[in-house]
C-alpha cells in the first residue's frame, strides 16, 4: 500500500524533470515509450539521452506540436490511448506517464495500468510522474484546471497496480520551478495545449490576472510557480 507523501512537498528539493527521471531509469539503449507525450519534451529527452523513444499521445494536435519541434534523434510519434497502446507485447523496456496518467478516462485508469504491463518486458520499468493538487501553480490556475479529483483518483490507481503484475519501487516527491514570463505567455500555451480551455481562461481572466500576482513570484527570469510532484517508479513482475 502506498503512503501519500503530497506534504512532503514543502521541504522537497527543486529539481528538473529529466534529473528526476535519469535518477531512477536507465534511457540509454531502452524502448521507451512517453504515454500522453504533449509536445515531446520527454520524449526528446530520452532520445538525447540515448533512449529509443516513442512518444504517444491522443490528441493530433498535440502529436503535431511534437513533430513541429527540432528532432533529437529518431524519435517518433504515434496515436494512442494508454488504455490501448500501439505496442506489441513485451515490447518496451520503459513506460513514462508524465503528468498524463490522471488525462486518461478515470474508469480506464485499471486499464491503463494493465496494458502497461501487457507491453513491458519482465523486469521493465513503469515511471509515473503526477503533479501533486497543491501549491503555486496550482492555486493560480485552479478557477480553469482544478483537477483535485482526477489526480487523487490516479494515485488510487496506482496503489492498485500490483493487481496489474507491478509491485512497488519507490516514491518520491520533488518541486519543479520553471518561470513563466508574462501572464499572456501562460494562457497562449494552456490553449495551445488544449483549445478548449480559451473561453474558460477568457470567463475567469481578471481572477486569473490576481492569481498570477498573488501565487507567483517575480524573480529576474520570470514569474515562478513552484509545482510539486510526485514520482512512483514500478517494477513489471
Amino acid at each position: 500500500m502506498l503512503r501519500d507523501m503530497s506534504e512532503d512537498w514543502k521541504t522537497a528539493p527543486v529539481r528538473t524533470h529529466g534529473e528526476v527521471l535519469s535518477e531512477h531509469v536507465a534511457l540509454a539503449g531502452k524502448r521507451v515509450l512517453d504515454v500522453g507525450c504533449g509536445n515531446g519534451h520527454i520524449t526528446r529527452y530520452v532520445t538525447e539521452r540515448g533512449g529509443k523513444a516513442i512518444g504517444i499521445d491522443p490528441g493530433p494536435r498535440q502529436l503535431e506540436r511534437a513533430r513541429a519541434e527540432a528532432p533529437a534523434g529518431d524519435e517518433s510519434y504515434v496515436e494512442g490511448t494508454g488504455e490501448s497502446l500501439p505496442e506489441p507485447d513485451g515490447g518496451a523496456d520503459v513506460v513514462v506517464y508524465f503528468n498524463s496518467l490522471h488525462h486518461v478516462p478515470t474508469d480506464r485508469l485499471d486499464d491503463a495500468l494493465l496494458d502497461a504491463g501487457r507491453v513491458l518486458r519482465p523486469g521493465g520499468t513503469l515511471y509515473i510522474a503526477e503533479p501533486i493538487a497543491d501549491g503555486p501553480m496550482f492555486q493560480f490556475q485552479k478557477a480553469v484546471n482544478d483537477e483535485t479529483e482526477v489526480r487523487a483518483l490516479a494515485y488510487e490507481a496506482i496503489g492498485r497496480a500490483p493487481a496489474a503484475g507491478f509491485e512497488a519501487v519507490t516514491e518520491t516527491i520533488y518541486v519543479a520551478d520553471r518561470p513563466i514570463g508574462a501572464f499572456e505567455d501562460w494562457r497562449d500555451n494552456s490553449v495551445a495545449v488544449n483549445p478548449g480551455r480559451a473561453g474558460k481562461i477568457a470567463a475567469h481572466e481578471a481572477e486569473l490576472r490576481a492569481n498570477f500576482e498573488a501565487f507567483g513570484e517575480a524573480r529576474g527570469d520570470g514569474v515562478h510557480f513552484p509545482q510539486p510532484i510526485r514520482v512512483n517508479v514500478l517494477r513489471k513482475t
